[in-house]
């Protein structure tokens, strides 16, 4: 039996927007590894084996999935989103790279998904449509010092910017110092976008002047993305569209 590992994302949270390349490939697997949560997603069947795990142990989840590839497995590494950013993609190859050689040998592909970022942008219109960049504020994984000089680089050079995990529990001030990083470099009331449970039920849009924006307005179910100096307005009497021109004054 030839074993494989596809590393799969399953999009912002609706079923419809899960790519049907992913959908085949669960069809196929023996073994689903993941976060608790998105292995909740795949729906149970014979001959399917569910591997939950918690969130900080990607490492070991990784080497699980290639072990039992290994072993003849066809295994699918699930993630939100797309799996390369910031998610379980690059966990897989960091363990290639420091594992047995013959992992490296292993039939290994990456299946994207629909980014939490580019829903959010969608849903808000076109924020996204000139340069951005995407920022994790998580420093669980970085120092926060990394963050605050990257902020401060992102908004002198006036990307759009888009923030994966803005605010949790156990990381409920580095949000405030984020906005204040972003008031301090920025003199426009450029728009800042909550976009929350993108795509579920749950889903609720938020458009504030960067000024008006408080930390309460974001937690990890959030994507938050910030205008650059060029995103405009379109007041429609409802959500109001944002979109940033495709091109930038000389």
């Amino acid at each position: 039996m030839s074993g494989w590992v596809c590393i799969a994302g399953l999009g912002p949270g609706s079923d419809a927007l899960v790519t049907p390349e992913v959908t085949t490939a669960l069809a196929q697997a023996t073994d689903v590894v993941g976060y608790i949560p998105y292995v909740a997603r795949v729906a149970e069947r014979a001959g399917l084996t569910l591997h939950p795990s918690d969130n900080r142990v990607e490492i070991d989840r990784s080497r699980h999935a290639l072990e039992m590839a290994a072993a003849g497995r066809k295994v699918v590494v699930v993630s939100s989103g797309d799996p390369g950013v910031f998610a379980m993609a690059a966990a897989v190859f960091e363990a290639v790279e420091n594992g047995p050689a013959s992992w490296r040998a292993l039939d290994i592909r990456v299946l994207p998904g629909i980014t939490a970022m580019l829903a959010a942008a969608a849903r808000a219109g076109a924020p996204l449509g000139h340069d951005f960049c995407a920022i994790n504020l998580s420093d669980n994984l970085k120092p926060w010092a990394v963050i605050e000089r990257r902020l401060r680089l992102a908004a002198e050079a006036d990307f759009a910017m888009a923030f994966y995990n803005p605010r949790s529990k156990s990381r409920p001030d580095g949000f405030v110092r984020t906005l204040e990083i972003l008031n301090a470099a920025c003199a426009d009331a450029r728009p800042i976008i909550f976009a929350r449970a993108v795509s579920t039920p749950e889903e609720h849009i938020r458009v504030v002047p960067l000024p008006d924006a408080t930390a309460d307005m974001a937690d990890m179910r959030t994507m938050v993305i910030v205008g650059s100096s060029q995103t405009r307005i379109i007041d429609t009497g409802a959500t109001p569209i944002v979109y940033t021109p495709r091109s930038a004054p000389a």
